[in-house]
């Protein structure tokens, strides 16, 4: 029986002395209802966004504003409130309208009131966000998906607290990394976190094309300029202009081309083929190459002062095999975006997800996807099981030393002529290694010593 001398508070009252309780702590609370409607946020949220974000978020869904990645249908922190528990510490970036992208940490839980509480009968479920501050830091067990891309090791955490600290920058930056480590996925985040968000965000293959084709396709030429220019053709760097040019392969370029290049970076201007006329452009320059530089410079392959014009930020993304902790987050991440590109909602079984946290992933987080692709397509039930995976997956039994940590510079051999061959031999064969080693016209032994010899994951 309640004592009519003392009140219970009603369910706005509850939820605002709530909300100042989390504020006075850094934090915001957003309460869902059973369908994930937003129905209520705290005022720490403004703090957190920016002035308007809680009256922005009242009434919209949590998918559309924490993202797909954690709401949507099938989507791993929804999946674990619908079935009672409880999830810490994942890291989100929000949006909201014109406002600057935010990573924050989220955690949420059913709620569960008690008989005769006085919670906001819609509340089923409640959220609490802060910024990430040690969360981000120390690699905790909690993913984190910035950008389309999801990791919990501390290396890749870094990496996206340092693509949000360049949010004011405009600086110049250098990615390099293996071949399928997501170079431009971080390309991409770099000019969502920048000034330019909302200008073009135009990618280049500098190993696409030959010099004389790369050259009109980055800067544009006028008519008549050689056989075949009968019209006039605009640039990637016109097209970038306000936006971001990614020049992928960077090391791919001809000398003359770097020189070029090199103008652009250094006077913000360019000529178009057969043109006499200099062009400005304010395009914000992403570059990324798989290659050693340092040893691409020795052998005078590429300009020193290029390669410290692009090197105003450097960024390294290691290899899938220097971050093992990121291997279950990204394969139930590709699993949710393969089965929705082919309208299916497959799972890893244990075993399965035991085999591909066993393998060294040469191919990285590409070769991780195309499997999972491969898996999609070929399981006949609900759940992928080993069976359903790649055979050298499945067979993989790697050496001792295999798994040990490697070293943080690229080896010395990443550009030599041998390496180069046998892992185009390995990406034609998909990664099969006995059909590698046919084409190779060596030994399976000989391939997996070469294989770990030249670092290439095996």
């Amino acid at each position: 029986m309640n004592d009519s001398s003392n009140p219970q508070p009603a369910p706005i009252e509850l939820m605002t002395a709530v909300s100042d309780v989390f504020g006075s702590l850094g934090r915001a609370l957003v309460c869902l209802n059973h369908d994930f409607d937003i129905v209520h946020a705290s005022d720490g949220l403004d703090r957190l966004l920016g002035e308007g974000s809680r009256e922005q978020i009242v009434g919209r869904g949590a998918e559309e504003v924490f993202g797909r990645e954690l709401f949507g249908e099938n989507a791993g922190m929804r999946q674990a409130l619908e079935a009672g528990q409880r999830r810490e510490g994942w890291g989100a970036t929000v949006r909201l309208g014109a406002g600057k992208p935010r990573l924050l940490s989220i955690s949420g839980a059913p709620l569960v009131p008690s008989p005769g509480s006085p919670c906001d009968p819609r509340v089923a479920y409640v959220i609490v966000a802060r910024p990430p501050g040690d969360t981000v830091s120390t690699g905790s067990a909690a993913p984190t998906i910035f950008s389309g891309m999801v990791a919990r090791s501390a290396r890749m955490l870094e990496i996206f607290r340092l693509t949000e600290t360049l949010e004011e920058s405009e600086a110049t930056v250098l990615l390099t990394g293996e071949s399928g480590t997501g170079k431009e996925m971080v390309a991409r985040a770099v000019h969502v976190h920048s000034q330019k968000r909302d200008g073009p965000f135009v990618a280049v293959n500098c190993g696409a094309l030959p010099g004389d084709l790369l050259e009109s396709e980055l800067f544009g030429h006028v008519r008549g300029a050689f056989t075949g220019a009968v019209r006039d053709r605009v640039g990637r760097f016109d097209l970038a202009s306000s936006g971001t040019i990614f020049l992928d392969e960077v090391a791919d370029l001809s000398l003359p081309l770097q020189v070029k290049l090199l103008r652009v970076l250094q006077e913000r201007t360019f000529e178009r083929v057969g043109e006499s006329t200099s062009r400005e452009t304010d395009a914000r320059v992403i570059a990324a190459t798989n290659r050693h530089l340092a040893k691409a410079m020795s052998e005078d392959e590429f300009r020193t002062d290029l390669y410290y014009r692009l090197r105003v930020v450097p960024i390294e993304i290691p290899p899938l095999r220097r971050r093992r902790e990121d291997i279950e987050p990204l394969a139930h991440h590709l699993l949710t975006r393969v089965n929705r590109r082919y309208n299916r909602n497959l799972r890893l079984s244990p075993n399965a997800l035991r085999a591909l946290l066993g393998y060294t992933w040469p191919g990285n987080v590409r070769e991780l996807e195309n499997t999972l692709e491969y898996a999609v397509a070929v399981t006949p039930g609900q759940t992928i099981h080993p069976e359903n995976l790649p055979d050298e997956i499945v067979r993989f039994r790697p050496a001792e030393e295999t798994l040990a940590a490697e070293p943080e510079v690229a080896p010395s051999v990443e550009s030599d002529p041998e390496r180069d061959r046998i892992l185009a031999a390995l990406e034609a064969n998909r990664w099969r290694r006995a059909a590698t080693a046919d084409s190779l016209s060596i030994s399976r032994a000989t391939l997996w010593r070469k294989m770990r010899e030249l670092g290439l994951g095996s």
